[in-house]
């Protein structure tokens, strides 16, 4: 890239044509080179979700994410799973479901959607490799969180015997009530625990996401060595703001990964957060070397 050309103006840029390619690629370039030589350890399952990265487009991101040495990239659409192929990445976390954040499995009357969803996206799923599809509980809008509870099984009931027969996990993400999501139901682990345990299949976990969970209620290591047979898919992202992982916040990511890796833990742990830096590639990459312990 020209020097002479602010690298955070050259990233806004591309949402246009040729400019955009243009200072994509020289962005991967960059971050490629930020840690050349430097292999990860293979004892994290290292993802990162597309959507902090909205400057940059899916191609070249995914170009630039198998060169860092992940192998996945989180919460990417059915539509995407071409492009994912193409760079011979997976999709750690499958994304898409009817009624998003807000309408989900706690009301009856979203089930007969989000149940028809499920049984046409599972295959598609399966046979494209993957293995996870997130959802969520919905908000409270005045529902009690028992009378939420036993909609979300009621719904997760009959959406469970397809996601068994496929071989895919659903896997319900636990979000924070109190900064980002204001009245989400799914916003402790003890509520998802409940859950799980009313469901009783391994084909319905949590995404315990730590951002989230450091917001809600603290003490997040003896949480995951507590609950971690519950967990089949964890995010990060800094505390406070969702911002990068560095001294500037407030949890210790080296001793949450090993934490997670003492679990025996063999899935994906997705970055999540909101790179600040001129250059979020390279902000991505340093994040993933924080995490690779």
């Amino acid at each position: 890239m020209n020097r002479s050309i602010p690298r955070r103006t050259a990233i806004k840029s591309l949402a246009t044509g040729a400019a955009a390619a243009a200072a994509t690629q020289a962005i991967t370039s960059q971050a490629s080179a930020a840690h050349h030589g430097s292999k990860l350890k293979g004892n994290i399952n290292h993802s990162v979700c597309k959507w902090c990265y909205k400057g940059i487009e899916l191609d070249p991101f995914c170009e630039a994410v198998k060169g860092m040495g992940l192998n996945a990239v989180d919460l990417i659409a059915i539509e995407d799973f071409p492009t994912l192929q193409k760079h011979g990445l997976s999709c750690s976390l499958v994304t898409g479901v009817p009624g998003g954040i807000k309408k989900g499995l706690n009301r009856e009357e979203n089930h007969e959607t989000l149940i028809g969803w499920f049984e046409e996206v599972c295959p598609q799923i399966s046979n494209a490799g993957y293995k996870q599809v997130v959802c969520f509980s919905g908000n409270r809008d005045g529902l009690s969180d028992i009378q939420g509870l036993a909609n979300c099984a009621k719904g997760l009931n009959q959406i469970v015997p397809i996601a068994e027969k496929y071989g895919v996990t659903v896997v319900m993400e636990l979000l924070n009530s109190k900064v980002n999501h204001a009245d989400y139901m799914a916003d402790l682990s003890s509520w998802g625990v409940a859950l799980c345990d009313t469901v009783g299949s391994e084909a319905f976990k949590l995404l315990y996401d730590i951002y989230h969970m450091q917001i809600m209620e603290g003490d997040v290591i003896a949480t995951i060595r507590k609950n971690h047979e519950y967990y089949s898919h964890y995010h990060t992202g800094g505390v406070p703001g969702r911002a990068e992982i560095d001294t500037t916040q407030e949890l210790y990511y080296p001793a949450i990964m090993e934490a997670i890796m003492e679990t025996g833990f063999d899935g994906y742990v997705a970055q999540e957060f909101i790179p600040a830096g001129p250059n979020p590639l390279a902000s991505l990459e340093a994040a993933v070397h924080i995490c690779d312990v």
